[in-house]
């Protein structure tokens, strides 16, 4: 019964822990990924402005799908 007790406890010491190092709260939120995704699309338009000649975009005309209408027709 005493070793049952041991192992259980040790299992659950062994659970609390922490599993990796301590995050800084300067790097946890809204805020930074904000930021992180401002500083991305300012790179992008700068790529963009330095070469304008990249990947044109397709158009998109001529791509039609018969799909399926989207209110159900019939009855239960």
């Amino acid at each position: 019964m005493r070793t049952l007790v041991v192992l259980i406890s040790t299992g659950l010491l062994i659970a609390c822990g922490v599993v990796g190092s301590p995050v800084p709260p300067e790097y946890v939120g809204v805020a930074p990924t904000v930021e992180k995704q401002k500083k991305q699309h300012a790179l992008q338009t700068e790529r963009k402005a330095v070469d304008p000649g990249g990947a044109p975009d397709l158009p998109l005309d001529g791509h039609d799908i018969g799909l399926p209408p989207s209110q159900p027709v019939g009855t239960r």
